[in-house]
């Protein structure tokens, strides 16, 4: 079931709702994670429909909030794609590099690896063994040394290969947010005195709920953010903050994971999303 279906049944051919009524489909959003904004927009529409087509009605209001901007990769026009990997740990970050990887192998493109999250001696084992599994290089350092010497270092690999991609996967926590910010921000200006980075892709993990928007935002801010890999969005995950992010950020979610095997990766389709939330 997805998160509007009782929204929609109780809408559904009647116009005699009462004011808990209301309230109560209010907090039925709030709790699928829309947040209060797009939550109040919906009632307010739906108040408007008075049960005439909801469900077409509401797939109209939801189309509306997903972001205009292409889900397509943002190619390079000479030279290997670069694209930077960001979030916070625990997101299924270092994951989504190798299975975007994965993908783009899939459809004949030549791929490598750079393993820059290296205060976190697990994530760099983690990418060295699907880089294994993949066949696909990986470019990594020593433990706790410097994520940007790494990553500058796969910028010249990246070109001196003349691969098709150079994905780099980045560090998730320092002691602060304004640390990893600014480390974020260093391995940008190094990579970029070799490559121009095309893309930047945010990861935030569907069971999270509204905090991603806040995350969303503040990197942003920081770093510019040019796409959203949405991760878990399976099992209980409705994935209500997709739609937050895309309605008040105007980001749009390019990639989503929905399991643990390499195949468990897709691009984002707006309709099929859409459905998956008003589907009874």
């Amino acid at each position: 079931m997805g998160i509007f279906t009782k929204f929609l049944s109780k809408i559904k051919g009647t116009s005699t709702l009462s004011s808990s009524d209301w309230e109560e489909l209010y907090s039925e959003l709030l709790a699928a994670d829309i947040g209060p904004t797009l939550s109040r927009q919906l009632i307010d529409e739906a108040k408007k429909s008075k049960g005439d087509n909801p469900e077409e009605n509401l797939h109209q209001i939801l189309l509306s909030q997903l972001s205009q901007q292409s889900r397509e990769i943002i190619r390079a026009e000479s030279g290997p794609t670069t694209i930077l990997v960001v979030g916070v740990n625990g997101t299924g970050k270092t994951t989504s590099v190798a299975k975007l990887a994965s993908y783009l192998q899939s459809r004949n493109n030549t791929v490598l690896l750079a393993a820059a999250d290296t205060f976190r001696a697990a994530a760099v084992d983690q990418l060295r063994t699907w880089g294994e599994r993949l066949g696909i290089e990986v470019i990594s350092g020593k433990d706790n040394g410097d994520p940007a010497s790494v990553a500058f270092d796969s910028a010249q690999a990246a070109f001196s290969q003349s691969v098709d991609f150079l994905l780099i996967d980045t560090a998730g926590r320092l002691h602060n947010k304004n640390d990893l910010m600014a480390e974020l921000g260093k391995v940008k200006r190094v990579v970029e005195k070799v490559l121009t980075i095309n893309e930047v892709l945010l990861v935030i993990d569907a069971t999270t709920g509204h905090n991603g928007i806040s995350q969303a935002r503040i990197f942003t801010e920081s770093i510019g953010v040019s796409g959203i890999i949405l991760t878990k969005l399976d099992g209980s995950a409705r994935g209500g903050v997709a739609l937050a992010i895309e309605a008040e950020l105007g980001i749009p979610i390019k990639w989503i994971g929905h399991g643990e095997s390499q195949g468990d990766f897709a691009p984002f389709e707006s309709e099929s999303y859409l459905r998956g939330l008003t589907q009874m």
